[in-house]
């Protein structure tokens, strides 16, 4: 694709819109501007690259909006932020690598698990807050998370989509309870781990520019207006909303790798 015409733009800017009206208010926005680059043209590789680089502002100005609450957080919450920085830029090399034909081949199973796991992201929480919170301030507990933020941050740095629901799961394991801390917390961790893999994805040219400073304005003015309609309609309908586009581009993109077969 050399040429960014204008019905493009309107889709681009649209899917990045409604990405960040979702980020801000249950997660799981880049399900739907993923998908929709691929859709638009661009390889895998690229869009996943590009999605990731494009969404990464609004992501700044959600945390920023939630600085009252990570004023208040635990000092050994930070430490998440090691695991954070060395997943996302090891995930983002392991893009770098992966050859094309088997990058698509994973996306729509990478789909169709993000989607499955934003489906499992309430029962997740349930089971996790069963755990004793006096536990789950011990040396083991605070290892354990500390491993599993990594795994988190290798997936977000190579693919990215359903990081949040993890990364709440990591803090559920640490024993926070506060939504609001725990959302803002999330939203830190994760402008880390997507921070360093967009500054690879940039350094390496895997981005298509275009489309990035076009979802880019997208993703920031979805994150602060639409956020107000997603309130409106509720936090159980955006959530159906989407699971329905999380399964329709997971189905989508599994027909059409099989249709090049």
């Amino acid at each position: 694709m050399n040429v960014l015409d204008f019905p493009h733009s309107v889709v681009a800017f649209a899917a990045a819109f409604l990405a960040g009206a979702i980020n801000s208010i249950a997660g799981g926005g880049t399900l739907v501007s993923f998908p929709t680059l691929i859709w638009l043209g661009l390889p895998s590789v690229t869009a996943n690259a590009t999605s990731t680089v494009a969404i990464w502002p609004a992501s700044v100005s959600s945390m920023f909006g939630y600085r009252r609450e990570l004023s208040t957080a635990a000092p050994r919450m930070l430490l998440l932020v090691i695991p954070s920085l060395i997943g996302g830029i090891a995930g983002a090399l392991l893009l770098r690598i992966t050859p094309p034909v088997v990058f698509d081949a994973l996306v729509p199973f990478l789909i169709l698990f993000a989607t499955l796991l934003f489906m499992a992201q309430e029962p997740i929480q349930r089971r996790l807050k069963t755990a004793d919170a006096a536990e789950r301030t011990t040396t083991n507990w605070l290892m354990g998370a500390l491993a599993f933020q990594l795994f988190v941050a290798l997936y977000g740095g190579y693919f990215g989509a359903g990081i949040g629901i993890l990364m709440l799961a990591a803090m559920s394991i640490m024993g926070l309870s506060d939504i609001h801390q725990m959302n803002g917390l999330k939203n830190f961790f994760g402008g880390c781990i997507n921070g360093v893999a967009a500054i690879y994805f940039i350094w390496a040219r895997m981005v298509y520019w275009p489309f990035v400073v076009i979802m880019a304005l997208g993703a920031i003015a979805g994150g602060y207006t639409g956020a107000g309609l997603a309130r409106r309609i509720g936090r159980t309908a955006v959530r159906r909303i989407v699971i329905l586009i999380g399964f329709a581009m997971a189905v989508s993109l599994f027909v059409k790798f099989l249709a090049k077969r």
